[in-house]
């Protein structure tokens, strides 16, 4: 499970949704659904929030 300080967590915001994001083991998750109502999923990747909209993201591997 990633690590993310209260405060960085309090910061930071979906880039697709503006909304708040919840740590889910190795995710920040969007508290907000996006249009097609699904809550968007960025990777903690080594301890950094990966936050590219979906549209632009990497597949994962």
């Amino acid at each position: 499970m990633a690590h993310i300080s209260v405060q960085l967590l309090a910061d930071l915001r979906c880039p697709a949704t503006g909304s708040a994001l919840a740590l889910d083991g190795d995710y920040l998750v969007s508290v907000d659904a996006a249009a097609d109502g699904e809550r968007l999923r960025y990777p903690i990747v080594d301890g950094i929030p990966v936050l590219l909209p979906p549209e632009t993201a990497a597949p994962a591997s």
